[in-house]
């Protein structure tokens, strides 16, 4: 199998040195070049690969850059031809333009990825929306991108980055729960060594997760966060959340109060709780977290 590849961040190039690795062949092209990248320029990609076969996988910020990268693709391409967007953009876009381009002939699917720049490389868990056929057919691609049994078909298209932006805003409200935990703990009267807590709450507890883990690594690295800025980024998926929830008429309380605090945060505040939630962030996604 062969395929273009446009976005070679921590998450594409992740990805895309795990395809090679299992025998897909990637053409992949960076508006900066690194080391990943093997084509000049996106056109000289698209020449390289068979007309009414094409596969163009997007690893782009959402929203406008994703467009204008169709836009620029799309009179490259032909009839039969399929674009991927494999970022975390807004279902909403995703159902505008799978129909926008089939008035081509061209093909759209959204896929989540999650499992952050370690998931891309080792093995990611991919959300799946678009053609059922056109899945079917790139099974192989699934395969050599997601961990063991980690990649599963949702439906038509934004069902992939519908599922995956619900999973972010899930995302929100664990890291606020751990978070607030910490800071409990951390205030308490006990001495606690907060890496050897959050360690045992990771060996057979009700919340061994992931991200129970990620905190205890940064507390075992840094005990006091002293070099973690408690102003705390976020993304367009937990918003995106809350707003959906709104259209459908369905209370999310802790994803919403999740986003706010996040909104609220600043570097200036100190706060060990906001620096609990981007520690996690810089752990997971490699999110540039720390005071300097």
């Amino acid at each position: 199998m062969k395929i273009g590849f446009v976005g070679l961040g921590k998450m594409g190039k992740g990805l895309v040195l795990s395809m090679r690795e299992k025998g897909i062949e990637v053409l992949s092209w960076n508006r900066t070049p690194n080391e990943v990248s093997n084509v000049d320029s996106v056109e000289e990609m698209i020449k390289q690969l068979d007309p009414g076969k094409r596969v163009i996988w997007l690893m782009l910020p959402a929203g406008t850059i994703v467009d204008e990268m169709i836009t620029k693709v799309r009179p490259l391409l032909s009839a039969g031809d399929l674009i991927i967007d494999g970022a975390n953009s807004n279902y909403k876009d995703d159902i505008r333009r799978v129909e926008d381009l089939k008035k081509d002939g061209i093909g759209y699917m959204d896929i989540g990825v999650s499992g952050g720049p370690k998931g891309a490389r080792d093995g990611a868990c991919l959300l799946i929306g678009g053609d059922k056929a056109k899945f079917e057919e790139l099974m192989p691609l699934w395969v050599a991108v997601s961990a063991p049994n980690s990649f599963k078909y949702f439906g038509k298209t934004g069902a992939g980055h519908f599922a995956k932006m619900v999973h972010n805003g899930i995302e929100y409200g664990m890291m606020q729960a751990i978070a607030e935990g910490a800071a409990v703990l951390k205030a308490s009267e006990f001495e606690y060594d907060m890496a050897e807590v959050f360690e045992l709450y990771n060996h057979n507890s009700v919340i061994v997760s992931r991200l129970v883990g990620w905190t205890q690594e940064a507390l075992a690295e840094d005990p006091n966060l002293d070099m973690i800025s408690s102003k705390i980024d976020h993304t367009g998926e937990g918003e995106w959340t809350v707003d959906a929830a709104k259209e459908l008429g369905i209370e999310v309380p802790i994803i919403k109060e999740s986003l706010e605090v996040r909104k609220r945060s600043t570097k200036e505040s100190e706060s060990f709780r906001d620096k609990t939630v981007s520690a996690m962030r810089g752990k997971f996604g490699g999110h540039l977290v720390s005071k300097k």
